[in-house]
């Protein structure tokens, strides 16, 4: 199988390399987006609109560029890598995917060149604090009422809603609370009447919300794909998201080992560097390895997460976050080992790339969510 790059993404990956180089290449820099009142930059979020990368996943019948799976993961991995704050798993992959493949014609038409152009971001709000990592779980009702809904509920922890324009709504219109049928996807000004936003900074350094909704009133053309049959959509957006993260994740821990391994170059004990330490060496190595392992399965996951077999694509990108989580904790956790107490602090960069890759081992999955994902599905290899 091949999986050398074409002229065009080995072209994409190095515009977004060398742009997020150019405005995060400093821990100074990071520090200095991160405390602006949204948590990035909005001037920095338009130069992204501009060199065409958050119309990528779009067609260019909705105002996008018509990139795939691999082009859209390749920018989540280089903007990861620079642990650039601007909300693009948020705003594109999860907003604007649910809308890519849900929305009308008129929806799409009216929502993604906005994101394209950078003068609209969303906000995917999905998760309740019950639900664990079950897609299904949903509790917030959506009634009709009058040919119009009103919603009641709580969201948590969504992703960049304070910096969005409309929210993508999950509400349960028909069904029990964990009910696959009956749950229906909205979308809605983020300032509408009836909605409640709180927001706080997370451990990576990023920024979420919990939303509550008292009687929100949304209209019927507010419906995003087909009423109570939302969950195949979600589960599709998600999916996507978990393979950005593979990407990110990868990015990430082969940014930290190597400056790991330079570190172990520079640090001295007893009058040499540490890294003539035969112990320290076979640590090193083992990053790599579990590096290695990661970017393989993070691979796998950018071929099947546009799979259109759900069950099969479900496995697979469960099985690619398993090996993602275990080599992200392996990888950060001997990293700070290496370095010692230096590599916990806030002044250092290893502890920034650590935090994030603590929040991604959790991020729509833990591993033993995914483990059982996998049996349940009867493995990877289920027809042999």
């Amino acid at each position: 199988m091949d999986f050398d790059l074409t002229e065009e993404q080995n072209m994409l990956k190095e515009t977004v390399s060398r742009w997020s180089a150019n405005n995060y290449g400093t821990l100074e820099k990071l520090q200095a987006v991160r405390s602006e009142p949204l948590g990035f930059s909005q001037a920095k979020w338009a130069e992204l609109a501009e060199l065409g990368i958050l119309g990528l996943p779009f067609s260019e019948a909705d105002g996008g560029f018509g990139g795939g799976a691999v082009e859209t993961l390749m920018v989540a991995g280089a903007l990861g890598r620079a642990l650039a704050p601007e909300p693009y798993l948020a705003s594109v992959i999860l907003g604007g995917g649910a809308v890519r493949l849900a929305g009308n014609e008129a929806q799409r038409a009216v929502l993604l060149p906005g994101i394209a152009d950078g003068s609209v971001r969303l906000a995917f709000a999905h998760s309740e604090i019950q639900a664990r990592y079950d897609l299904s779980d949903v509790a917030t009702s959506a009634k009709l009422v009058d040919g119009a809904y009103r919603l009641n509920g709580n969201k948590s922890v969504v992703l960049n809603a304070d910096a969005a324009k409309f929210l993508v709504l999950s509400a349960r219109t028909a069904g029990s609370q964990r009910n696959p049928e009956g749950i229906t996807l909205f979308i809605v000004p983020s300032d509408a009447d009836g909605i409640s936003i709180r927001s706080y900074p997370t451990q990576d350094g990023g920024r979420a919300s919990d939303i509550t909704l008292n009687n929100l009133h949304v209209p019927a053309d507010a419906v995003l794909g087909t009423a109570g049959n939302a969950l195949p959509i979600i589960e599709r957006v998600v999916d996507g998201a978990t393979a950005a993260l593979c990407a990110e994740a990868v990015e990430l821990m082969d940014a930290l080992t190597a400056i790991t391994v330079e570190y172990l170059k520079t640090r001295k004990q007893f009058g040499v560097p540490i890294s003539s330490f035969q112990a320290l060496q076979h640590k090193a190595v083992d990053m790599l390895v579990a590096v290695e392992q990661a970017r393989s399965m993070a691979l796998y996951a950018s071929m099947m997460a546009e799979a259109e077999d759900p069950d099969e694509r479900r496995t697979a990108l469960s099985a690619a976050k398993v090996q993602i989580n275990r080599s992200a904790r392996f990888v950060g956790q001997t990293a700070v080992q290496l370095h010692g107490g230096i590599g916990m602090t806030m002044e250092y960069i290893g502890a920034h790339y650590f935090r994030r890759l603590s929040m991604i081992e959790l991020m729509f999955g833990d591993t033993s969510y995914h483990l059982r994902r996998v049996t349940a599905e009867g493995g990877l290899n289920k027809e042999a």
